[in-house]
């Protein structure tokens, strides 16, 4: 898969239907005060108590190569904001989460493959199936675009020995829950499209950039620490995504 800088913007109308069902119970023990989840609107993410989610069954997601042109299945007009827009956002949406004792769940239980370690953790679902809040987390902005037109989400994890770090998952994503969402552990981020070029799963930066370019660099299909350390904490939650693969 292709990479561009990574870039984001809280675009919640660029990213499809925001179809998204409520997920499992709220993160383990911890000091933080419960936040409530944004009230519903049409299409919007669920309010009251979270129940299991379970993905609608459906047909392994298609990973295309290309469109006849080359390029990926996207919409080549979708709009990448400027980098001064980008840190706006951020210092907008970022919280001063605390660490507390509280764990994760895998946020990528219905993989169906694990697939190389590049700048995060390349994987296949099958369509419509969730990728799930680790634990209580703040969806902080939406790029459209970051790859062929595909786009892709980023969130902070507000609980946990993690709290304060920034994930994202991109390409073959639709109903993403809108930028400024806090979501409980276990409510959909997003669900596996029906075509694209698969999942990516990562660390992210505050400054709008992959944790891999923040750090090492990254060219395209190189193997990179920062995806290695997110192949190893999906691991850690319980993820059995394997070791790295190059």
């Amino acid at each position: 898969m292709a990479r561009r800088r990574l870039t984001f913007i809280a675009v919640a109308t660029a990213c499809g239907v925001f179809a998204l069902a409520a997920g499992l119970a709220g993160c383990g023990s911890s000091s933080q005060p419960p936040v409530k989840s944004t009230p519903q609107a049409p299409g919007g993410i669920p309010r009251g108590r979270p129940q299991v989610v379970q993905p609608t069954a459906g047909q392994q997601g298609v990973v295309v190569a290309g469109n006849g042109s080359g390029d990926p299945i996207g919409d080549p007009n979708a709009h990448a904001p400027s980098d001064a827009e980008i840190r706006g956002e951020l210092r907008q949406e970022l919280v001063a989460a605390q660490k507390t004792n509280a764990t994760y769940i895998n946020p990528l239980r219905y993989v169906t493959v694990w697939e190389r370690t590049d700048q995060g953790v390349d994987a296949v679902m099958p369509v419509g199936a969730p990728i799930l809040a680790p634990c209580r987390i703040k969806i902080l902005a939406i790029e459209p675009n970051w790859y062929a037109g595909q786009p892709l989400v980023y969130w902070e994890l507000l609980e946990g020995p993690d709290a304060g770090r920034v994930q994202f998952v991109a390409e073959q994503i639709t109903a993403i829950a809108p930028p400024g969402s806090i979501l409980q552990q276990g409510q959909p981020i997003a669900r596996f499209a029906p075509s694209g070029t698969a999942i990516e799963f990562g660390w992210a930066t505050p400054n709008g950039v992959t944790l891999a370019r923040a750090t090492t660099g990254y060219e395209e299909g190189q193997f990179t620490p920062a995806g290695s350390s997110i192949r190893a904490w999906l691991n850690a939650v319980g993820a059995n995504a394997g070791p790295d693969r190059h």
